[in-house]
């Protein structure tokens, strides 16, 4: 295989790849929510590595916002103006 081919090949399952992550992120947000949750929680564990526990950290969601207290569904706050 020419080395030219093999870059091609790669360079569009990377574009490939980089859309799907897309798509799965704007149009499944909670499933990718609960993978990420998923891939993270094992990795830090008491016990783990630090690097491994940093990856698990990079790979953690953020914390929802409002979820301290309460349900977090924002009945608390004020609605914003219609305009």
């Amino acid at each position: 295989m020419d080395a030219g081919l093999l870059a091609q090949y790669v360079a569009v399952a990377l574009a490939v790849l980089l859309s799907a992550a897309y798509v799965a992120k704007r149009q499944f947000p909670n499933a990718v929510r609960r993978l990420r949750i998923a891939l993270a929680a094992p990795l830090v564990r008491e016990g783990r590595p630090r690097w491994l526990v940093g990856l698990g950290r990079a790979i953690a969601p953020p914390a929802r916002a409002g979820a301290d207290g309460c349900g977090g569904c924002s009945a608390c706050e004020p609605t914003p103006p219609r305009r």
